[in-house]
């Protein structure tokens, strides 16, 4: 759990973020360990969704012609 999230895959970081809400939602965790997978919660939804947004930003990059026109597809909403 203390690797850095610039060396996860975002399906590794969605992963071990379900596991600390698990986790937490137990109930069973000490109050000091409980702040601390909290925080790295945090950490990994920032980074979940920043690589989101960097995806929808492609996504909508592609979408357009070499002139930079829509092609008639929708913008892809997260």
């Amino acid at each position: 759990m203390t690797e850095t999230v610039e060396n996860l895959t975002f399906e590794s970081a969605m992963a071990e973020l379900e596991e600390i809400v698990r986790k937490l939602e137990s109930g069973k965790v000490k109050l000091d360990e409980a702040v601390k997978t909290y925080e790295r919660g945090i950490v990994l939804k920032k980074f979940c969704q920043k690589r989101l947004e960097e995806a929808s930003l492609k996504i909508e990059k592609v979408m357009l012609d070499s002139a930079g026109q829509p092609q008639g597809a929708e913008k892809f909403e997260p």
